[in-house]
């Protein structure tokens, strides 16, 4: 049985997908600040590599090597731009960004020996879009996308898939948040008229392409970025 980490897997979409990938038959460690889970829940700051190694060392011990890793921890951020602080910028930079970078590095190392891999990075519909006042937020997303794309070159010949999933409008506490500072313009019934399919996104939405893109029957698709966003990005 394959071993697999969800980072953010305490609530939201990550823990959709770690719902998923243990119906799916694998075995599924978690890292979030606040994991919500009893059994192979890790508490671990993405943006600190000890932090990232340590937990990484302890699922290794109880699971096994890993050999999918997705990436869905996500630190948000609603500020004008000229407001910004270089400290504000930096530090959703460091979660959405550079704890990809340091998650993957943690285990490549186990993909590279089993021969065998699947990345999927959990990036957003706003990198399609852009959206105003979240430029630092928007930035990584967007480059977890161009990041998504390099692997998939580089770590191919490995037998390592790289993907991305750039949710769009989907009901999170991220999104109920958004709602409540009025800061989607306008409500969540607003924009569900405004949604082709007519609804709002489910984290289980999110959970299925996550499940598709790393079973065997998706072995020849990497580098690309599926959006998952009722149509409102296409």
């Amino acid at each position: 049985m394959k071993t697999a980490v969800v980072t953010g897997g305490g609530s939201g979409i990550g823990l959709a997908i770690a719902h998923r990938l243990r119906a799916d038959g694998y075995h599924v460690a978690t890292l979030d600040l606040r994991p919500t889970e009893t059994e192979f829940a890790h508490t671990a700051d993405v943006s600190d590599r000890t932090q990232v190694q340590a937990a990484l060392e302890a699922i290794r011990a109880q699971l096994g090597p890993v050999t999918v890793l997705v990436n869905a921890a996500g630190l948000d951020g609603v500020k004008r731009f000229g407001k910004l602080t270089f400290e504000e910028w930096h530090r959703v930079i460091d979660v959405n960004l550079n704890g990809v970078f340091h998650c993957i590095q943690a285990v490549l190392p186990d993909m590279r020996e089993a021969g065998w891999g699947r990345i999927v990075n959990i990036s957003s519909s706003s990198a399609h879009s852009g959206q105003p006042f979240m430029s630092h937020y928007v930035s990584a997303k967007s480059a977890v996308n161009g990041l998504t794309k390099s692997l998939a070159l580089e770590l191919g010949p490995w037998g390592i898939t790289v993907n991305a999933v750039p949710p769009g409008f989907v009901d999170t506490p991220m999104l109920r948040k958004a709602e409540a500072a009025n800061l989607l313009g306008g409500t969540i019934e607003e924009h569900i008229q405004r949604t082709p399919v007519r609804r709002v996104g489910r984290p289980e939405d999110i959970a299925a392409a996550c499940s598709f893109l790393i079973s065997e029957e998706a072995g020849y698709i990497t580098g690309q970025i599926l959006g998952v966003n009722g149509g409102r990005n296409t």
